[in-house]
């Protein structure tokens, strides 16, 4: 089918916002960078020590390469040849919270000096303080290594680039396991390695002298004054700002956002967007000629009831509780039929504290598409459960429509999804997901008899599934529940507010508001995270002044922090003239004063 994209072509989406920062900042790369560093180091004494404390998946050993010829005169360490246990000893010691399976673990809560040898890195301690040489360690620890540096780095790097890098071959920490499957490769990154590694940082984040954006290659990084890091998240985390989006493809990918979101249209497609998943997602910040790449979390563990409310840090703490990502079946195919598991199960089993509630704004939608969601009234789930078991291992195809009810899809639907529901997208839909930030604990039932983009078989959860399917969520109450939720609540000169759901099983509140003129919004001391689902171009901006005007394009997800308070939305630009629309979401029962 065509796509239309009406004023939205070519694409005014933008894929690499920023936060720019005044001239009174500025930034270094390359050999910049390292001349920058051996100054401070000097400045601050004759034999200074320097630590560049790596997050997992930094290149270290191109980082140490780089490091020998720009500090002559230095001895550099590498900390975890130095002191970390052998990765076999490692290995056993996570091995409870990797488990067998290919995709699920247990959250680690293991801190990062347990990686290392308490003998050992006293002894380095013992070398560092009595040396009689300026020193640079570098690795993931040198700040357990030199805990008094005069000159404390810290090289991070987004979960999103430490994926790139896996799928083309790089190891986990200190891993030979460049060819593993990557999907253990994630799972032991989710688990365990960026658990530890975020708990790490978390202590010594407020003193770090500099930040080094790993990103990009080694030999280009760019470094920014640690003064440089904190303002510019201190200025996101006062005003509506928006993380950069990635995109993936996937066996049933669409062509939907190759054009509105101009990408690469040689790609054979893209299935996802990940436009507001921070613990992922990266910031950028624009200083000076330069655009440096921080991991969004950081934003969230820097100003955590600022950017989140006070009553959503004293429930969920310093972690980013909603979700926005798009799928994309648009000429592509169904999704896996799938279910996510309940609060209790995913605690009990996995060690996540909130669970995977989800729902689906139709961005866009074909004539025939569908949505697949509850189970049809009187399903036998024995003879269900023994089908999906059969197909799972080939004998028959299961007749998902036999079992589960299908309901037409059409643009601007919102579909309600809490966890133990069965459900999935058919082909034809663009799926804005409006969901509660966990995302991997998709248990799949059913994938239509095809195998991944690598060839080899998608992952089956039967067991996990079985244990969380909600039967009595039939034809009757999901249609009565889950299905076309809108209410009107609210309306003024040029605009209405509608209420589309979510479920009262799920925490997260939606706000839909159609509008031909300004919108008053107001935070109330909880973040909002909206999209632009209509129309071409909006404009954000406070009634006081309190953060500059900020425009955002069709389809592109922003937020707006607790901190905010009062903001209006209007048409701008050649959205003048016509209705626009934006879905707000929020977390139920953390505003903290006005009316609802």
């Amino acid at each position: 089918m065509a796509i239309e994209t009406p004023l939205n072509s070519p694409s005014r989406y933008d894929r690499n916002p920023a936060t720019r920062l005044d001239e009174t900042h500025s930034a270094w790369a390359g050999s910049a960078a390292w001349e920058e560093l051996r100054r401070a180091a000097y400045a601050a004494s004759d034999t200074p020590v320097v630590a560049i404390d790596t997050y997992p998946g930094v290149d270290l050993p191109a980082l140490l390469a780089e490091l020998g010829p720009a500090f002559e005169g230095f001895r550099i360490i590498d900390a975890e040849e130095e002191a970390a246990h052998p990765i076999a000893e490692i290995d056993t010691m996570i091995a409870d919270s990797l488990t067998d399976d290919r995709v699920f673990g247990v959250l680690s809560h293991l801190d990062l000096d347990a990686f290392y040898d308490r003998a050992r890195l006293d002894a380095l301690r013992g070398r560092i303080a009595d040396r009689n040489a300026p020193v640079l360690v570098a690795g993931w620890g040198a700040q357990l290594a030199a805990p008094e540096a005069d000159v404390l780095v810290l090289a991070d790097l987004a979960r999103w680039e430490i994926q790139r890098r896996q799928r083309a071959g790089a190891p986990n920490w200190r891993s030979a396991n460049g060819e593993e499957d990557t999907l253990r490769k994630y799972k032991r990154g989710f688990f365990v390695e960026w658990r530890v590694a975020d708990r790490h940082k978390r202590r010594f984040l407020d003193r770090i002298d500099y930040l080094l954006d790993s990103n990009g290659s080694v030999a280009g990084a760019k470094l920014i004054t640690g003064t440089t890091f904190w303002e510019g998240l201190r200025k996101t985390a006062a005003q509506p700002f928006r993380v950069v989006p990635f995109f993936d493809p996937g066996v049933w990918g669409g062509q939907w956002m190759k054009e509105v979101c101009g990408l690469d249209d040689d790609a054979a497609n893209y299935a996802w967007c990940f436009d507001c998943v921070p613990e992922e997602n990266s910031l950028l910040l624009a200083v000076g000629d330069h655009v440096v790449e921080l991991p969004a979390i950081d934003l969230v563990f820097a100003y955590p009831e600022e950017l989140l409310g006070s009553l959503n840090f004293a429930r969920f703490g310093a972690e980013f509780p909603i979700r926005f990502d798009f799928l994309d079946t648009m000429e592509g195919g169904n999704l896996s039929l799938q279910v996510h598991p309940l609060t209790d199960y995913i605690q009990n089993t996995f060690g996540m504290h909130y669970t995977q509630d989800e729902s689906y704004y139709l961005l866009d939608a074909a004539e025939n598409a569908v949505v697949y969601l509850g189970l049809k009234t009187g399903v036998d789930r024995r003879r269900m459960l023994n089908d999906l078991k059969r197909a799972s291992a080939g004998e028959i195809a299961f007749s998902a429509t036999e079992y589960v009810n299908t309901y037409p899809a059409k643009k601007h639907d919102h579909f309600l999804i809490p966890a133990g529901t069965v459900h999935c997208s058919g082909a034809d839909s663009m799926v804005l997901e409006i969901s509660a930030t966990p995302f991997i604990f998709t248990f799949k039932m059913w994938d239509w008899d095809r195998v991944g983009l690598d060839g080899k078989p998608r992952p089956i959860h039967l067991e996990h599934a079985a244990k969380n399917i909600q039967w009595d969520r039939d034809s009757e109450w999901t249609r009565a529940n889950l299905v076309d939720r809108v209410t009107e609540v609210a309306s003024g000169d040029g605009w209405v507010e509608e209420s589309t759901g979510l479920h009262e099983l799920e925490f997260i509140e939606v706000r839909r508001h159609w509008f031909t003129a300004p919108v008053p919004h107001d935070t109330r001391g909880t973040v909002n995270v909206l999209n632009l689902v209509e129309g071409p171009e909006a404009i954000v901006e406070s009634p006081s002044g309190a953060f500059d005007p900020f425009v955002v394009h069709y389809a592109e997800t922003f937020i707006v922090p607790a901190v905010v308070g009062p903001y209006t939305i209007r048409p701008h630009g050649e959205g003048v003239g016509r209705r626009l629309g934006t879905v707000t979401a929020s977390v139920r029962g953390t505003q903290t004063g006005g009316a609802s």
